[in-house]
């Protein structure tokens, strides 16, 4: 005959059993999967827009995820399509990549204090491209809060130019960066957080005249920017990494409009670093490896159309 003991102990494991099976159809299994203790990155993305090798935020980010796995192993690297219902994704998560649409329908918009709670406990931020433009208000108090800084209309603008880094400071993020040149839709002439406190340039150089030949417009040219470039000839911040005085590290990277530029060793080593950097790991002296992906590749990940 079983004792009362050992009864009680079947009957508690069968209900820990039927209890689990029931929650393993409820919870994802990247959740059930995280190690306590483990560092884990989650990208946040939007459906793709734009044309066909432009705005590509599900294939970018699905392509940033695999060179991270690829440059360590032991990360945990989580894809996420919207904001998610079940937020313990980012409650776990060491850094948040964000890598989609911005604007007035800015899809973190309606999420703003919540990620906020989240990010308090010194979780990190990387913001790409689009993403970096939110309304100014309360919406750009919070991106200055987090990352130092934001695109705002008739502040900031939007053309399309090449680039040429040069002159790249001695920073975790620059690890076995070489100085290199990318067109992109490089955004400058951010709103900074005041006196750029915190901010560390990670990319900077002077826009050529021709980027503000553009009509007067909420992203193309304004008068602020015009002074900033034409008159006072100051080199423009495109990429910055953020110290946030109460904890925490944000980046801010303004390129990531064209799909092919993840072709580019540089331009793709800055953005890992920095994603490592922010979620408070060592960034290794010649920076995260990964292997550059060929034009099979970069095609196997653009939007179809």
């Amino acid at each position: 005959m079983m004792s009362v003991t050992k009864r009680n102990i079947v009957i508690t494991l069968t209900l820990v059993v039927a209890i689990s099976a029931l929650l393993w159809g409820r919870i994802s299994p990247d959740k059930i999967l995280h190690e306590e203790g483990k560092k884990q990155v989650v990208f946040l993305n939007t459906a793709d827009s734009h044309g066909k090798g432009e705005h590509e935020h599900q294939g970018g980010s699905k392509l940033l995820a695999q060179r991270l796995k690829e440059g360590i192993p032991d990360l945990e690297v989580l894809i996420i399509n919207g904001w998610p219902e079940d937020l313990s994704p980012l409650k776990n998560a060491s850094t948040i990549v964000v890598y989609g649409d911005g604007g007035g329908d800015h899809f973190l918009g309606t999420h703003l204090r919540e990620l906020d709670n989240i990010l308090q406990k010194g979780t990190g931020l990387v913001m790409l491209h689009f993403a970096l433009e939110i309304p100014k208000g309360e919406g750009g108090t919070y991106f200055q809060k987090w990352i130092g800084g934001y695109f705002e209309t008739d502040w900031s603008v939007n053309p399309v130019w090449t680039a040429d880094f040069q002159d790249l400071p001695r920073h975790s993020v620059t690890n076995g960066v070489k100085p290199f040149e990318v067109k992109d839709e490089w955004y400058y002439h951010m709103r900074f957080t005041n006196m750029m406190n915190g901010i560390t340039p990670i990319l900077q150089t002077l826009p050529p005249d021709s980027t503000l030949n553009r009509e007067e417009g909420t992203h193309s040219n304004n008068k602020h920017v015009r002074k900033s470039v034409l008159t006072d000839r100051k080199p423009q911040v495109v990429a910055w990494a953020y110290d946030r005085p109460a904890g925490g590290r944000g980046f801010g990277f303004t390129g990531g409009h064209y799909h092919a530029n993840w072709q580019d060793d540089n331009f793709r080593k800055i953005v890992l670093n920095a994603i490592v950097w922010t979620a408070k790991i060592k960034v290794p002296d010649d920076g995260i490896p990964s292997s550059t992906p060929d034009d099979a590749e970069i095609e196997s990940l653009t939007k179809k159309i």
